[in-house]
């Protein structure tokens, strides 16, 4: 990843994790917000791929854990973010519509926010019922769900223009006709 890249990917995070620490905990619903460093995670992994989307779950996860008001053991978001940062890179080939990106980031905010609740019992921390943890998991996902449409279609094309991608669809049409070209001198026609 060059230099530029990783500034803008840290960026975004600084920016959803200020938002999420600060803007949103006004417009909690049911005690639960929008995880935004979630949906970053997953725009770099959709853009990037599973190795850098799983670095950027490990920057966010440890970014949210050390955070104040952290009110649970360092690491448990970490560890989330980055298995959602990994999956969600190795199916990015298979979303190619916004249905499938928004099942993704349902997907995505429904694995982070189990994963982190399994280890708040795994570790013996106060987390509740298992009602109230299905009941969080369900308030996280419709959060995350409803903010996507405001973050990804933003941020993917900032991160396809650092990529040089302005419009996959064109880069296509040209390399067929490039081909086309090819058989043409080739066959003589």
């Amino acid at each position: 990843m060059s230099l530029l890249r990783a500034a803008v990917t840290a960026l975004a995070l600084l920016l959803a994790l200020v938002l999420q620490l600060t803007v949103f905990p006004h417009v909690a619903w049911a005690g639960v917000v929008p995880n935004l460093c979630l949906l970053v995670v997953v725009g770099t992994a959709l853009a990037r791929g599973p190795d850098v989307g799983a670095a950027t779950g490990l920057a966010a996860g440890l970014l949210l854990d050390l955070a104040p008001p952290a009110d649970h053991l360092a690491g448990r978001w970490a560890i989330a973010l980055v298995l959602v940062g990994w999956v969600v890179g190795r199916v990015r080939a298979e979303t190619r519509t916004p249905t499938s990106v928004v099942a993704t980031v349902a997907v995505a905010s429904f694995v982070g926010t189990s994963v982190f609740a399994l280890s708040g019992v795994l570790l013996g921390e106060p987390v509740g019922s298992v009602a109230t943890m299905l009941a969080v998991v369900a308030v996280a996902v419709v959060w995350d769900v409803l903010l996507t449409p405001f973050v990804l279609p933003p941020l993917l094309a900032v991160l396809a223009r650092l990529d040089g991608r302005r419009r996959p669809e064109r880069r296509d049409r040209g390399a067929r006709t490039d081909r086309l070209e090819r058989l043409d001198r080739v066959s003589g026609g």
